[in-house]
């Protein structure tokens, strides 16, 4: 699968973030080829209609629709040209974890690494026109930049993502306050970077010093979900991509993943989905997304 990668210089700019109109990359947009990217996304269309299968979902793009990708997330486009009209911030997570000195900053807004609620908003056109109109103040002082223009981008984009991340909150009834402790967030952090090859919560209680009783406390609190259970759909979610996205067979994947049998990564996906994995498939090539 194609990993679209962020270049500064093909961008035009010295960040690794920047603001593109959706008439620099119609193309890669109308395509209908499956494929990812290395950097975070954030869409604002203005006017469009279409469909993007995103995680494993189908979501309905519509006029004044936003919607929020992280890297190497699969995505696929099916999006109508005519009338077609659509913004993008693009950023490396480097750039946010610098830019406002903070490591954890991407995983405290609940529309990026989220896998329990849709990627997408639908906000009053008048909101929508209100991003759109910060996000060409941060690409004038990306182009025309001055001595304090990264002070200028910087507060445009904290209030922007901090707005969406509101917004998002709002629309699904989830909690912005901020945890006490940074022990959540590292965890999901680590499973980003780990689940793959770790799949046991001791694992990550040793990583982080803390007792297994102190992580799910602190995740529970700050995503409702105990540590287990997010676990256990992040192994999930990689599971059901290589079945849609890698090509391999079931015992490859069950080995890739750790499983000690290809029967025990079917059985753990049953208990998770209510159906086996020949069931998923052959729902998801039916256009069925659960």
């Amino acid at each position: 699968m194609k990993t679209v990668k962020f270049h500064k210089s093909e961008c035009g700019v010295e960040m690794l973030l920047n603001v593109l109109h959706g008439d620099a990359l119609s193309e890669r947009y109308l395509e209908r080829d499956s494929y990812n990217t290395d950097f975070f996304e954030i869409l604002l269309f203005k006017t469009a209609k279409g469909s993007l299968i995103l995680n494993q979902q189908k979501i309905n793009i519509s006029d004044n629709t936003i919607v929020f990708i992280s890297p190497f997330q699969k995505r696929q486009w099916n999006l109508e040209k005519e009338g077609l009209d659509f913004t993008v911030l693009v950023f490396q997570e480097n750039f946010l974890n610098d830019f406002f000195s903070d490591k954890f900053f991407t995983y405290r807004l609940l529309y990026f690494y989220q896998l329990n609620y849709r990627l997408n908003i639908t906000i009053e056109s008048d909101e929508l026109q209100k991003a759109l109109d910060q996000l060409m103040e941060i690409k004038a002082e990306l182009v025309n930049g001055r001595k304090d223009s990264i002070h200028i981008i910087r507060s445009l984009t904290y209030y922007l993502l901090l707005k969406f991340n509101r917004v998002y909150a709002e629309k699904n009834n989830l909690s912005i306050e901020r945890a006490e402790n940074n022990y959540a967030y590292q965890f999901k952090q680590l499973l980003e970077m780990n689940i793959r090859d770790k799949q046991r919560i001791d694992y990550y209680a040793d990583l982080l010093n803390v007792s297994r009783i102190t992580i799910n406390n602190c995740v529970k609190k700050q995503f409702n979900v105990t540590a287990t259970e997010l676990l256990k759909q992040r192994l999930m979610f990689e599971i059901k991509n290589d079945l849609i996205h890698s090509g391999k067979t079931i015992a490859e994947i069950a080995y890739d993943l750790h499983f000690s049998e290809p029967g025990h990564m079917m059985r753990f996906f049953k208990t998770q989905t209510g159906i086996t994995s020949s069931a998923f498939i052959s729902d998801y090539q039916k256009g069925i997304f659960s």
